[in-house]
C-alpha cells in the first residue's frame, strides 16, 4: 500500500457531535497505532448538495473530494448517532450514491451512538447489513456507545474505550493479512 489512509465518516449533522468525536477518536487511533494518515468527515462536510443528489455525479465540487477520499481509503470508520432505532437519512443517502461495488473488500470499523442501551443493535441490524451489500469486510467487533460513556463530549468509559482499542487491534490484522498477501474473504 502506498500512502495507506483511514477516513472517519459520521452521519451527524451538528456540531460538537458526539458521533462526530467518537469517530475522529477511532481513526486517530488507527492511524496511530498503524502508520496511516487519517482524516474525519461528517455530513456537514459534505455539504449542501447532498440532500438533493441522485447521483455521486451530482455532489458539487466541495463534496465531491470527500467521496472520493472514502472510496479510496484503505480503511474507512464509519458511525451514526441513532434516530429511531436506525442510522440518519442523510448517511444512508450518502452511501445511496456510492456504486455497489467501490467499497468490495474495504475494511470497514462500524461505530454507532445512542442514548440508551435499547439501541445498541444498530451496528448489527443497520450498518452491518448496509456495508454487507457493498461487499465490504465489516471487521467483527463493532462499537456503540451510550450517551452515558461521554463526559462533555468526550468518551470516557473504559470498557468501551477498551472494546473500541479491541477494533483497532482487527484493523491491524487485516491490514496485515493485506501486505502479507492474505485478503479478507468475507
Amino acid at each position: 500500500m502506498s500512502n495507506p489512509t483511514v477516513v472517519g465518516f459520521s452521519g451527524n449533522i451538528t456540531r460538537p457531535s458526539k458521533t462526530r468525536a467518537f469517530v475522529e477518536l477511532v481513526t486517530r487511533d488507527i492511524a496511530a497505532r498503524h502508520g496511516l494518515s487519517a482524516v474525519t468527515y461528517d455530513i456537514e462536510d459534505v455539504g449542501p448538495s447532498l440532500g438533493p443528489a441522485r447521483w455521486a455525479r451530482d455532489l458539487d465540487s466541495h463534496a465531491q473530494p470527500i467521496l472520493a477520499q472514502i472510496l479510496a481509503a484503505d480503511v474507512l470508520v464509519v458511525g451514526s448517532p441513532t434516530y429511531k432505532g436506525s442510522y440518519t437519512g442523510l448517511f444512508k443517502h450518502f452511501f445511496d450514491l456510492v456504486d455497489p461495488a467501490a467499497l468490495r473488500g474495504k475494511p470497514v470499523l462500524l461505530t454507532a451512538t445512542g442514548g440508551g442501551e435499547r439501541h445498541a443493535l444498530i451496528v448489527e441490524h443497520q450498518l452491518r447489513p448496509l456495508f454487507g451489500f457493498f461487499e465490504a469486510f465489516a471487521l467483527p467487533t463493532a462499537v456503540y456507545a451510550t450517551d452515558k460513556d461521554f463526559t462533555d463530549g468526550v468518551l470516557r468509559s473504559e470498557a468501551i474505550l477498551k472494546r473500541a482499542a479491541q477494533a483497532v487491534d482487527e484493523v491491524g490484522f487485516v491490514l496485515a493479512n493485506r501486505s502479507s498477501g492474505r485478503v479478507a474473504a468475507e
